[in-house]
């Protein structure tokens, strides 16, 4: 018993020291303060979220992005408790300037599909509560600046549009649609990969 569990230990050790090293991603975590604007209802309504993802070899990859904007159609006197949250899967192409380690920039675009949740509760001027979940899109580009191996600050503006139309409840693919909940996210954050 003794000679069979020893020669499991020394097979597995063997494999284990053998086996190929497996491909290097890149993972990240990036939280981050923004200014939405660009929607008729919003003007520089603050955000807040973060991103986390991976890149293969530095280059393309995925991530999630997630995003509050409290009070994002306006005063909470006017319209109540009011958000709108949006998460969104994307892919992530970047080109890492100096490398993927130590010091170095990597410009980037991304794009993805995901869920946009707006919420309303009341108010003066829009005495109604309601709720909405909606397919939606985004699409932007960056600039992540590392100074270290694991330490940078990251900059986006991204496009963020919903597939519904708020008006009747249809849901199209339409960049000039009417109705549609859209606006422009300008970010800031630390990355930490």
């Amino acid at each position: 018993m003794r000679r069979v569990f020893t020669t499991v230990i020394v097979l597995a050790t063997a494999a284990l020291v053998l086996a190929p090293a497996p491909a290097r991603a890149e993972g990240y975590v990036s939280p981050w303060v923004a200014a939405n604007a660009g929607s008729s209802f919003n003007n520089g309504r603050a955000g807040v979220g973060t991103q986390a993802g991976w890149m293969s070899e530095g280059i393309i990859g995925g991530e999630l992005d997630f995003g509050y904007s409290p009070s994002f159609f306006g005063t909470t006197n006017d319209f109540g408790n009011n958000t709108v949250i949006n998460l969104m899967g994307n892919v992530i192409v970047g080109i890492p300037v100096g490398g993927t380690r130590g010091a170095g920039v990597r410009p980037y675009v991304t794009a993805g599909l995901g869920l946009i949740r707006t919420q309303i509760d009341g108010g003066s001027l829009a005495n109604v509560s309601s709720s909405n979940n909606m397919g939606g899109w985004n699409a932007g580009a960056g600039l992540m600046g590392y100074f270290a191996d694991h330490f940078g600050l990251r900059g986006d503006v991204r496009y963020l549009r919903g597939f519904e139309n708020t008006n009747t409840g249809i849901s199209s693919i339409d960049l000039n649609g009417a109705g549609q909940l859209h606006f422009w996210r300008a970010s800031i954050g630390v990355v930490l990969r």
